[in-house]
């Protein structure tokens, strides 16, 4: 039983539990889109102190919302992708991605993230 599950009987805890890291939802967004190494992640969240994201990563993995496949090749290569229940986070990340852009737009401000609509 992961982390979470055994500390919340709460859905929306749960739920908020497994994506509320500071960089995690950042993280199955990017990867939405595609499988990609941490190089590529890192570029896509530069806030992100190299330490702080390989914490998160490990956690979504423990949480089995991504995969990390390890290739056998010199230098080493990881990869990292959604299991089909990161993949199941899309329309409630959308959701909330929605939700933020028009309570920033109501607050006269704009949206300053990575985050973008996949196409």
């Amino acid at each position: 039983m992961n982390r979470c599950v055994s500390e919340y009987r709460c859905p929306v805890g749960t739920a908020l539990d497994l994506i509320g890291g500071k960089y995690k939802s950042l993280i199955i967004w990017h990867l939405i889109a595609s499988t990609m190494r941490f190089g590529e992640l890192h570029k896509l969240i530069p806030q992100a102190t190299p330490k702080m994201l390989t914490q998160q990563l490990r956690e979504l993995e423990e949480d089995n919302l991504i995969i990390r496949t390890v290739y056998p090749v010199v230098p080493p290569k990881v990869e990292y992708s959604l299991t089909d229940l990161g993949r199941s986070m899309q329309p409630i990340l959308s959701a909330m991605y929605d939700w933020g852009t028009g309570y920033l737009e109501i607050n006269g401000l704009e949206a300053n993230c990575s985050m973008t609509m996949p196409s």
